[in-house]
């Protein structure tokens, strides 16, 4: 007595062929995909948070410093005519 038809055992090696191939290029496309982004976001320039901080405080103080001068403007116009 057969225990296991020949046509089904092939078809079955086949099949894990074929499962075994298709989660290796899924892995592989994956990996592609990860290492591509990473190329894209290293040729970006990032700056730091701390350099945003620094940045905006400056901008904050150039503000003020633009409304006094805009005041002590305002008064000498005033005063000149």
């Amino acid at each position: 007595m057969q225990s296991q038809n020949p046509f089904i055992a092939d078809f079955v090696k086949l099949a894990n062929g074929a499962a075994g191939t298709f989660a290796g290029m899924t892995r592989e496309a994956r990996e592609s995909a990860r290492e591509r982004l990473k190329e894209a976001m290293g040729g970006l320039d990032f700056v730091s948070r701390e350099e945003f901080d620094a940045v905006k405080e400056m901008a904050a103080k150039a503000r003020e410093e633009n409304e006094k001068l805009s005041e002590r403007l305002a008064a000498l116009e005033a005063k000149a005519k």
